[in-house]
């Protein structure tokens, strides 16, 4: 079976000072390997079989047989890395936590620990007839939530 750790570090190594990012690894028991990469521009299939060469040429198939395929990290597609919630501050996202609440609103930042989604709701001021539309925001640790995407709008 392929060595995961060899593999993840040759691609952080051959990404290095390119706008592109690891996303994920997964090396299933057939020594099938997917490879998810993105950047804050987006992937273009040119930069994918780039990649794919490079490992094929680093980890030899003579040596080792495993099925490879190199791709985005897709737009609906639950973040992984903080590089990913990075690149989407200030977009739609939907979250899904733990306790089964589902919020959409707007990035408004990501740290190690924690992100913030300002979201909207409804909140009747103190003497006032009617709630009014507040941005509240909304932090959490990333261990909080199930998952959280880009928000497509039609």
């Amino acid at each position: 079976m392929t060595d995961k750790t060899a593999l993840r570090e040759f691609i952080e190594k051959s990404l290095e000072g390119t706008p592109y990012f690891l996303v994920d690894i997964t090396v299933s028991g057939d020594n099938e390997i997917r490879i998810e990469i993105d950047s804050r521009e987006g992937v273009d299939i040119d930069r994918c079989i780039e990649l794919s060469r490079a490992i094929e040429e680093a980890f030899p198939r003579d040596e080792e047989d495993y099925e490879l395929e190199v791709g985005s990290a897709g737009l609906t597609s639950p973040f992984k890395v903080l590089a990913q919630y990075e690149k989407n501050i200030g977009n739609k996202v939907e979250v899904l936590t733990r306790d089964g609440r589902k919020l959409h609103g707007v990035l408004a930042s990501a740290g190690p620990e924690e992100f913030t989604v300002d979201t909207i709701a409804k909140v009747r001021p103190e003497g006032a007839k009617r709630p009014v539309e507040t941005i509240v925001p909304e932090t959490f640790a990333y261990g909080e939530v199930k998952s959280v995407r880009y928000e497509l709008e039609f």
